[in-house]
């Protein structure tokens, strides 16, 4: 299964790419042709409608180059911010996809601030991590997750925003709940300890 995904990912790459810099017309059908193939392979390996994943795949421009997930690691006094989506269960660090436009600093800022209502300030990348591991689905887009370490510059009284988010809160870093797949225990795992001792080195995949 994990081959599919990584056969629909370099053919949607290479479409893409030949989509954005070709003015040949015979070219450009041949590559809506493999961008076609990639959106059916990875419906078929992934169980989502491949007209959605082929309209999705057509939304992209520019040379195929991996996504960027943000995610804000806020640490108060031995307690981990974390935030739960609407319509979920488990917790996640706050965060998602970086907004063109803005600074990594910027977009971990924002999404922390929007997902949490807590102001805070980037002062440290903590690990640069690829999203797919063992055991973890893999989603159709490649994506490298960012891990960013912010301070608070205000008080520390989480709430969810209500849109994305139904709750957040502070946790005990001895006694996290269930975690989403959005923030994998073992990427925390891996961040936290960082995050805990400055002199450590930041990790990356």
């Amino acid at each position: 299964m994990s081959d599919l995904v990584d056969w629909a990912r370099e053919l949607q790459a290479i479409a893409q790419s030949g989509l954005t810099y070709t003015d040949n017309p015979y070219e450009r059908e041949r590559f809506a042709a493999v961008q076609a193939v990639a959106a059916r392979i990875a419906a078929a390996a992934g169980g989502e409608h491949e007209t959605e994943l082929h309209d999705r795949f057509a939304s992209e421009y520019g040379y195929g180059t991996p996504k960027v997930d943000v995610r804000g690691v806020v640490v108060d006094d031995g307690r981990l911010l974390l935030v739960r989506e609407v319509g979920d269960t488990r917790w996640t660090l706050p965060g998602g996809w970086a907004d063109v436009g803005h600074s990594p600093a910027s977009a971990v800022e924002k999404e922390v601030r929007e997902e949490a209502g807590i102001e805070s300030v980037a002062v440290r990348v903590l690990a640069v991590l690829d999203r797919d591991f063992r055991g973890r689905a893999r989603f159709p887009a490649h994506a490298y997750k960012l891990y960013v370490q912010c301070r608070l510059t205000g008080a520390a009284a989480p709430r969810g925003d209500g849109l994305e988010t139904e709750s957040a809160a502070f946790f005990p870093v001895a006694g996290l709940p269930e975690l989403s797949v959005k923030s994998p225990l073992e990427h925390v795992e891996r961040v936290l300890p960082i995050a805990l001792d400055p002199s450590r080195p930041a990790a990356i995949d």
